[in-house]
C-alpha cells in the first residue's frame, strides 16, 4: 500500500465484527509485515486467538501473518509451528527469505523427529515430501539424496538414484556417504540393503559397487553369484580384478567363506560347467597369496633402503640399551616386505647384546622384514621356533618367533591358524612353568595376528582360557589377541566377559590388554557401540576409561562425527588420568582421517597444553590422521613440538613428523629438513635417551618398506583399510609396550601399481608419467663417510732455523723475477686459438617420461600416471589408476610380448634364493 506510514489503521480493522474486513486487513498486513512487523507484534496475542478460532474462517491468513511476525522476531520455531497451521497459504515454492527460512527449520524438525522415531505432524510431512519432489523434477538428484539419507526416506532416496542421469555415479556416492557419514548402524545396513537390491537388478553394470556391498552387507554368497556369471559370460579379467580386489578389502572372514563357497561350487552341478582352471585361480587369488606374492617381488626387487645411514645410527648409539631397541624397530620398519635381513645378519655380536624382552624384539622384527612371505614363512623363523626336545633354546627367542610368525601372515594366516593354536597348547606345558608365560605371550599375539578377524569361537575359548589364567605377561596378550580374533564383530557376548575379567583382575597389565582388545572387537561399529562408551567412560577405573576412548576412535574410525569428537575433546581436558587424557586426544586422529586437513585446527590448542601427556596425544593424532599426506599446517605444529622441553613429547613428534612425510616427493619443502633434523638429534650425545628413541624410530618409518611403502586408511569407494587401523590401534600402545611397534607393519603396504594379465603374468610396457623424472625419484642415499686424515704432530723449530728458511726463500723469488725479465714478450700470431667458450647450458628435464610395469606410484603422483592412448595393455576395471594390483588385458594377443620374470625371491649378490635366515646362540641370564 503506498504511502502507508502506520499499520494502526489495519490492526483496527480486526476488531470489527464482519470477517470480510478482517480478511481484508489480514491480506494487507501480510504485505506490508515486513516494513511494519515490530508495531504488528503488539497485536500478536489477538492474531494468535483469530488463527486458532475454528468460527474464523480466514484463521490459516491469521497464521500466516502470526508465523512471518516471529521470523521477524527471531522465533524461527514458533514461526514453523504457525507456518504448518497456515495450511495452503504458506507456499513453499516461493523465493523469498521467509519461506527459506522457515523451510530449512521444516527440513531440521523433520530430521530429527524421523531419526528419533517420534509422531510426524502431517502437514510437516507433506512440505517436506513435496519439497523433494520439487527437487527431482528440477535435477538436483544429490541434493535430494542427502536430504533422504538424513531423513530417514528411503522411498525419496531410490528415487533420487533411479531417475538421476547417471544412476551408477549415484550409486557410489550412496555408497560413500553410507560408510563416512551415517554413524547409526541400522540405517546404514538398509541404505546398503537398498544400493544392493537396485545393482542386483541389472546385473553386470557396476559389479566392483556390488562387491563392496556385499562385503559390508557380510553377504559372500552374492559375491560367488557374480563371480561364477562373469566367468560363464567370458569376462573372466573383470572377475579376477573382483578377486584381488576382494582379497585386499574384504574380512579375512568373509574371504575364508566365498573361498569354501568356490571349491563347493566345483562338486556341484552348476559349477561342472565352469572353467576349473579359471575357478582354481580365483581361489589362489582370493587367498591373497598372488597379491602378497607380487607385492613381495616388488619390494624386494625395489628395496632402495639406506644401510649406510642405519649403520652410522648403530655406531652412535654406542650401548644404550633404550636407543639399541629403537634400531631393532627401525630397521624392521625400514625392510618391512623386503625379505632384506642384512643388517641383522651383518651385526650379529652386536645384536647377540640383546637378552630377555629385547632378544624378543629382535626376533619378532624378522617377521615385519618378510611380512606376506607366506610361502616361506616358517622357514625364515626355523632357528628360533620351538622344536622338539631343544629345551635349552632361549624362551624369549622362541616366543618372538612365534609373534613375528603372526606378523608375517598377518590377516592372511588361515594356513597357519592351527599350528599357532598348537604353540599355544604346548606351551602350558613346558617343564619349565615359569617360562610358560613368556612363551604363551608370543603365541597369543601370533596367534591373533593370523586369526585377525575371523570371529573363530574355538580359539577365542583358547585364548579365553590363557587369560583367565590371570598371569599378567601372557594375559596381556590374550586380551589383545581376543580382541583382534573378533574384530569388528561387535559380538556383545564377548565383551561382556572380557570387561567383567578386566574389572575383577588387579593386574594393570592385563586391563590394558583387554582394553584394547574391547576397542578392537567394536571398530567400526559406530552407534552400536554408544552404550558400551557409556560404561567405560564413567567407569572409575582410569585403564577402563582409556579403554572407552579407544572404543570411541575405533568404533567411529573416520566418520568425522562431530558429536564423538566433542566428547574426546571434553575428556581430554577435563579427565584426571595423564592416560585418559592422552588416550583421547590420540583418538582424534581416528576419527579425523578420511578429513586430514580438520585435524591441525582441532588439535592445535591442545598443542600448547600445559599438560605433556595431551601435547603427546596431540604428535599422535597429527601423525596418524595425517599419515602420508605432507599437510603442512601438521608439520608446522610438529615442528613447534619437536623442539618441545618434554623430551616424550619431543619423541611423539619425531614419529608424527616421519609418518606425516612418509612416501612424500624431494619437491615437498620439508623433507630435507626432516631427514637432517633425526641425524642431528641422534648424533647429539647431550639428547635425552627418550627422544633420540623416536628420532631413530622415525628414521626406519621415514624410508618404510625400502621406501616402496605408504600408509592409506581410507581407500577407494569410501573403503577402510581395517587391518591398517588396527595395526595403528596396536602401535600406539607402544607408549607401555615397545614390541607393539612392530605392528605398525600392519598398516603398511606396497606403493606401487602392479599390472598383471588373466593368467597372473605381468607384463612389461611403459605407463606414462606427466612429470619430470627427478619429481618423483627417491631421495639421494647417505654417502659413506670418508676416513678423516691422520693429523700431523707440530715439529718445534728454532728460531734461528725459521730466518734461515726466510732469507733463502727471499732470494728464491728474486732470481726469478729476473728470469721472467729476460724473457722476450710472447709474438701476436694471425689465427691463434681463441678463448676458450664458456661452458654449455644445462640440458631442461623433459617435462614427461615412462615406467615400466610394475611401478612405484606416490599419492601425488597417482593423478599424472596414464596408460599409453596407443598402447597395447589396458585395465578392465574404469576410473583413474589406484595403487595395488590391477588387471590388464590384451589388445593384440598373436603379438610377441616381454614379461617381467617372478621368482620367489630375486637373487642378489650370488646368493641363492630365500637368504638364509641369521642365527646366533647367546647364553642369556636367568635362562
Amino acid at each position: 500500500m503506498a504511502g502507508l506510514t502506520s499499520a494502526a489503521g489495519l490492526l483496527a480493522l480486526l476488531n470489527e465484527q464482519e470477517n470480510e474486513l478482517k480478511r481484508y486487513a489480514l491480506e494487507q498486513l501480510n504485505e506490508v509485515v515486513d516494513l511494519f512487523w515490530a508495531e504488528i507484534s503488539d497485536s500478536l496475542v489477538s492474531l494468535e486467538v483469530l488463527s486458532e478460532s475454528e468460527d474464523f474462517p480466514h484463521r490459516q491468513l491469521a497464521a500466516l501473518l502470526v508465523s512471518k511476525v516471529y521470523y521477524h522476531l527471531g522465533e524461527f520455531d514458533q514461526a514453523l509451528t504457525f507456518a504448518l497451521v497456515a495450511g495452503e497459504r504458506f507456499d513453499p515454492n516461493s523465493k523469498n527469505l521467509f519461506n527459506i527460512t522457515i523451510l530449512e527449520n521444516a527440513i531440521d524438525l523433520y530430521t530429527k523427529q524421523r531419526q528419533s522415531g517420534t509422531e510426524i505432524d502431517a502437514r510437516l510431512e507433506s512440505i517436506v515430501s513435496g519439497l523433494l519432489s520439487n527437487s527431482l523434477q528440477h535435477g538436483a538428484h544429490k541434493t535430494v539424496l542427502g536430504l533422504a539419507i538424513e531423513t530417514r526416506r528411503l522411498d525419496v532416496l531410490e528415487r533420487a538414484i533411479t531417475e538421476a542421469a547417471h544412476p551408477e555415479e549415484m550409486i557410489a556416492h550412496t555408497v560413500n556417504v553410507a560408510m563416512t557419514v551415517l554413524t547409526d548402524h541400522k540405517f546404514r545396513q538398509e541404505v546398503l540393503q537398498l544400493v544392493l537390491r537396485l545393482l542386483q537388478a541389472k546385473p553386470g553394470e557396476d559389479d566392483s559397487s556390488l562387491c563392496h556391498c556385499c562385503i559390508l552387507l557380510d553377504r559372500p554368497e552374492i559375491v560367488l553369484s557374480v563371480l561364477a556369471r562373469l566367468i560363464s559370460s567370458d569376462q573372466f579379467p573383470v572377475a579376477l580384478q573382483l578377486a584381488f580386489d576382494l582379497a585386499d578389502r574384504a574380512p579375512q572372514g568373509f574371504v575364508l567363506r566365498l573361498r569354501d563357497e568356490l571349491v563347493s561350487l566345483l562338486s556341484r552341478p552348476e559349477g561342472q560347467t565352469l572353467d576349473q582352471s579359471k575357478v582354481q585361480r580365483l581361489i589362489s587369488v582370493l587367498g591373497g597369496e598372488v597379491a602378497l606374492a607380487l607385492g613381495l617381488e616388488f619390494m624386494s626387487r625395489n628395496n632402495n633402503s639406506d644401510l649406510v645411514m642405519l649403520n652410522i645410527t648403530r655406531e652412535q648409539v654406542g650401548r644404550s640399551t633404550v636407543c639399541h631397541s629403537a634400531t631393532i624397530l627401525s630397521n624392521a620398519i625400514m625392510h618391512c616386505g623386503t625379505t632384506n635381513d642384512a643388517f641383522l645378519r651383518a651385526n650379529r655380536d652386536w645384536m647377540a647384546r640383546s637378552s630377555y624382552w629385547a632378544k624378543f624384539s629382535v626376533v619378532a622384527s624378522i617377521g615385519v622384514i618378510h611380512k606376506g612371505h607366506l610361502s616361506q614363512a616358517k622357514s625364515v623363523l626355523a632357528s628360533f621356533l620351538p622344536k622338539e626336545g631343544a629345551a635349552n633354546d632361549s624362551v624369549f627367542g622362541k616366543s618372538g618367533a612365534l609373534y613375528a610368525l603372526g606378523l608375517i601372515v598377518a590377516n592372511h594366516g588361515h594356513a597357519e591358524i592351527d599350528y599357532l593354536a598348537t604353540q599355544l597348547s604346548k606351551a602350558e606345558k613346558l617343564a619349565d612353568q615359569a617360562a610358560a608365560p613368556t612363551v604363551q605371550h608370543g603365541a597369543c599375539l601370533g596367534l591373533g595376528l593370523a586369526a585377525m578377524g575371523t570371529q573363530n569361537e574355538k580359539i577365542f575359548t583358547q585364548l579365553k582360557n590363557i587369560l583367565y589364567t590371570d598371569n599378567a605377561v601372557s594375559g596381556e596378550a590374550a586380551g589383545i589377541a581376543m580382541g583382534l580374533v573378533m574384530m569388528g564383530s561387535g559380538n556383545a557376548t564377548a565383551v561382556t566377559e572380557m570387561l567383567q575379567y578386566a574389572q575383577d583382575t588387579q593386574h594393570e597389565k592385563i586391563i590394558r590388554g583387554l582394553a584394547v582388545g574391547i576397542a578392537l572387537i567394536h571398530l567400526d561399529s559406530q552407534s552400536e557401540a554408544d552404550s558400551l562408551i557409556d560404561q567405560l567412560l564413567g567407569d572409575k577405573d582410569a585403564l577402563l576409561r582409556m579403554s572407552g576412548c579407544h572404543t570411541i576412535a575405533l568404533a567411529y574410525a573416520g566418520s568425522n562425527d562431530n558429536t564423538a569428537t566433542c566428547r574426546l575433546l571434553h575428556v581430554a581436558v577435563s579427565d584426571v588420568s595423564d592416560e585418559v587424557r592422552r588416550a583421547a586426544v590420540t583418538a582424534i586422529g581416528f576419527l579425523l582421517f578420511r578429513t586430514p586437513e580438520q585435524i591441525p585446527s582441532v588439535v592445535s590448542l591442545l598443542c600448547e597444553s600445559y599438560n605433556l601427556h595431551v601435547r603427546y596425544g596431540a604428535c599422535m593424532a597429527l601423525g596418524i590422521g595425517c599419515a602420508a599426506t605432507g599437510s603442512k599446517d601438521a608439520l608446522s605444529l610438529l615442528d613447534a613440538l619437536a623442539q618441545d622441553s618434554s623430551s616424550i613429547v619431543r619423541q611423539g613428534a619425531f614419529i608424527a613428523q616421519a609418518l606425516v612425510m612418509l612416501q612424500q616427493p624431494n619437491t615437498h619443502p620439508k623433507i630435507d629438513a626432516t631427514r637432517k633434523l633425526f641425524q642431528k638429534v641422534i648424533a647429539d650425545k647431550h639428547e635425552d635417551m627418550v627422544a633420540k628413541f623416536g628420532a631413530i624410530f622415525a628414521q626406519g618409518i621415514l624410508e618404510a618398506g625400502g621406501r616402496n611403502a605408504t600408509i592409506a586408511l581410507a581407500r577407494d569407494h569410501g573403503h577402510m583399510d581395517v587391518p591398517a587401523v588396527a595395526g595403528l590401534m596396536l602401535f600406539t600402545q607402544s607408549w607401555f609396550w615397545f614390541p607393539l611397534g612392530h605392528c605398525l607393519s600392519l598398516a603398511l603396504r606396497p606403493a606401487a601399481i602392479i599390472c598383471v594379465k588373466s593368467d597372473l603374468k605381468l607384463p612389461q610396457f611403459p605407463i606414462d608419467c606427466a612429470a619430470p623424472a627427478s619429481a618423483f625419484a627417491y631421495p639421494p642415499k647417505t654417502d659413506v663417510p670418508k676416513e678423516k686424515a691422520r693429523e700431523k704432530l707440530t715439529i718445534a723449530t728454532l728460531s734461528t732455523t725459521t730466518r734461515a728458511k726466510a732469507r733463502a726463500h727471499k732470494d728464491k723469488k728474486e732470481d726469478d723475477k729476473e728470469k721472467k725479465e729476460e724473457q722476450p714478450a710472447p709474438m701476436a700470431v694471425d689465427g691463434a686459438s681463441p678463448a676458450p667458450a664458456a661452458p654449455a647450458a644445462p640440458v631442461p628435464e623433459p617435462t614427461t617420461h615412462t615406467l615400466n610395469n610394475p611401478i612405484r606410484a606416490l599419492p601425488e603422483q597417482l593423478p599424472k600416471l596414464s596408460f599409453p592412448a596407443t598402447g597395447r595393455y589396458f585395465p578392465v576395471s574404469k576410473g583413474p589408476l589406484r595403487v595395488g594390483v590391477v588387471v590388464v588385458t590384451d589388445t593384440r594377443p598373436t603379438e610377441e610380448e616381454t614379461l617381467v620374470e617372478v621368482t620367489a625371491l630375486p637373487k642378489e649378490d650370488g646368493e641363492a634364493a630365500p637368504p638364509a635366515p641369521f642365527e646366533f646362540r647367546v647364553e642369556l641370564e636367568g635362562e
